[in-house]
């Protein structure tokens, strides 16, 4: 029996696709949150994730490139986003397909079949959890540790971090973290960046004022350097 992880914050979606997973013998998991998702996937291994982009904590784009970091199931992106960008950039992001609401139950069960058939990717080790300062960072499980216990980041914080460890040693323009982050209406407004940059430092860096780990680049962007 596959197991699925469903990721939708719709009470009444996840309510029918649980019950129409459940009638095609297929073990279903619900999850309501990306944090929740994260942190459901890493214990449990499913076989395949149905994934809503608009989640209340995450963006959906960073759970996909969070489930791919320590796996390589399935990820079906179910989402009210019908944009050709926003497509592309959850395929770019490590989905497997993408279905736009409403769909039809009937396509979404024969997409199902269609990767769950794929046969099994072997996938190396786990590349090491970065490290800010005396900070260890697991995406998957959304979860800062340092030497006084767990830090809390804010969801638009995840959302910078991600991005940025996402290209380790290289640079991120500040127009493409504004417009991933806040939208493409916020592309000029960098004094946002600056302002959640010097939190991220605050609560990361051995030395905010001389940071190591997260730069800026005056005027271009900023780069996390491992």
């Amino acid at each position: 029996m596959s197991e699925i992880l469903v990721v939708d914050d719709e009470p009444a979606l996840l309510r029918t696709l649980r019950i129409n997973l459940g009638a095609r013998q297929y073990a279903v998991r619900t999850a309501a949150t990306g944090g929740e998702a994260l942190a459901r996937a890493a214990r449990t291994s499913p076989d395949a994730v149905l994934l809503d982009l608009g989640l209340p904590d995450l963006d959906g784009m960073d759970v996909i490139r969070g489930l791919r970091s320590r796996s390589a199931v399935p990820i079906i992106v179910l989402s009210g986003r019908a944009d050709a960008a926003d497509r592309i950039g959850a395929l770019d992001a490590g989905a497997d397909d993408y279905l736009t609401k409403p769909f039809l139950m009937d396509e979404l069960l024969a997409r199902l079949r269609a990767v769950l058939r794929r046969p099994p990717v072997t996938v190396g080790p786990a590349a090491p959890a970065p490290v800010i300062g005396d900070h260890t960072v697991d995406l998957a499980a959304t979860t800062v540790t340092g030497p006084d216990g767990p830090v809390r980041l804010t969801p638009t914080e995840w959302r910078i971090l991600s991005l940025l460890l996402a290209h380790p040693g290289r640079l991120v323009p500040g127009r493409r973290i504004l417009r991933e982050v806040w939208g493409p209406a916020h592309e000029e407004r960098g004094n946002y960046l600056r302002v959640y940059l010097a939190g991220l430092r605050r609560k990361l860096e051995r030395d905010p004022a001389r940071p190591r780990h997260l730069i800026t680049e005056p005027g271009i962007g900023y780069r996390f350097e491992p």
